[in-house]
């Protein structure tokens, strides 16, 4: 179970691994809405419906709460080098392919939008989208205000660079997109891979357990007629000694 649940002063019921990780990925699935709409209110009611259609019975508040509190952990864990010290959050990952698909998108927009230049180099740029978008996810308003800060900084880049070098620093870029894409690709296999796997052991499991009743059944209902036919043999007997005494008597009384 996550203790995080109360780190915004409310009581709401525990959340489960299995339940984060299926709100993740509902969340992970709506992230471009949210960064498209300032109508983060209803798209919170959309992932409570979401959630109670996978078995969950969560509210929009609680799944906004649960959000602000995953986000503000990532932050925290982000800025650790150590891998180890990451896996310390089960949630990283997802965490990390939901930020790393945002910025893609960021920078996709900047591309496509006639950008005719960059900062000093790609990496850099991913670590200023990659701040930028961290400090948007703690709170929806800054998730509705993030275009516009985008947009500002977007004009202030073009007038630092020229139109010479759009074409190298554009071709890293899109370098860097798919390396990017390949990678949430592959930890989204591995997630479904994971959960699929879950799924067949579950299933195992179940079935197992239905041949050990049936077979519990199948030994009851022989020892049933195991008794039932000793008990049948026990009257034959007992009557036919009945029937044997009853013609001796007869057969005695008839000679006298």
């Amino acid at each position: 179970m996550e203790h995080d649940d109360m780190m915004s002063g409310d009581r709401f019921p525990q959340w489960s691994v299995q339940e984060t990780r299926d709100f993740l990925m509902i969340r992970g699935e709506m992230d471009p809405t949210f960064m498209e709409t300032k109508r983060n209110k209803i798209l919170w009611e959309v992932i409570s419906t979401k959630m109670k259609e996978t078995g969950y019975n969560r509210t929009a508040h609680q799944c906004r709460c649960k959000w602000k509190n995953l986000v503000t952990r990532y932050k925290g864990y982000e800025t650790m080098e150590h891998e180890g010290m990451r896996q310390e959050f089960p949630f990283f990952k997802e965490l990390q392919a939901i930020f790393t698909g945002r910025m893609q998108r960021m920078l996709w927009m900047e591309a496509e939008g006639g950008m005719r230049g960059s900062s000093s180099s790609s990496k850099s740029k991913k670590r200023s989208v990659m701040h930028q978008q961290l400090s948007s996810s703690s709170d929806d308003d800054d998730d509705e205000e993030i275009g516009t800060t985008y947009k500002k900084n977007k004009k202030k880049k073009i007038n630092k660079t020229t139109t010479a070098r759009m074409g190298v620093n554009l071709k890293d870029i899109l370098e860097e997109l798919m390396k990017q894409q390949i990678e949430i690709e592959k930890q989204w296999m591995k997630l479904y891979e994971s959960k699929e796997e879950e799924r067949r052991r579950r299933e195992t499991e179940w079935r197992r357990k239905m041949e050990a009743l049936e077979n519990e059944k199948m030994m009851f209902d022989r020892t049933w007629r195991d008794r039932e036919e000793e008990t049948r043999i026990k009257q034959e007997t007992k009557s036919e000694k009945r029937d044997a005494l009853i013609t001796l008597l007869l057969n005695k009384l008839t000679q006298h």
